[in-house]
């Protein structure tokens, strides 16, 4: 069964991912985010959340849940307000993690 592919953030940030097919789900409220985020991944219908980086930092929590589990996978992205750095950051301890150095970003 193949799985699609969700993006979560504020409607101006994430609206041209739907015009290529993936699915949205706009969240203005900060209030809104953990339970859209919880409601979505334990649907198992998909196997990558795309989160702006603005909700990505505030549903901490709850993606913990999901830290050891294969699906979904949550990436941060970049919203309109600009790049936090968080992507970044993620990607150099994974690389830290794999290789026992930050090769990426010395």
């Amino acid at each position: 069964m193949a799985k699609n592919i969700a993006v979560i953030g504020d409607s101006e940030s994430i609206k041209g991912f739907g015009a290529v097919g993936l699915d949205i789900y706009p969240c203005e409220a900060n209030e809104e985010a953990a339970q859209l985020f919880r409601k979505i991944a334990d649907t198992d219908t998909y196997a990558v959340i795309f989160l702006t980086e603005e909700i990505f930092a505030i549903t901490e929590k709850e993606r913990k849940r999901y830290e050891d589990k294969q699906t979904p996978a949550v990436i941060p992205i970049p919203g309109v307000k600009g790049n936090t750095g968080i992507g970044a950051k993620r990607l150099s301890s994974f690389v830290e993690q794999a290789v026992g150095s930050d090769i990426l970003f010395q």
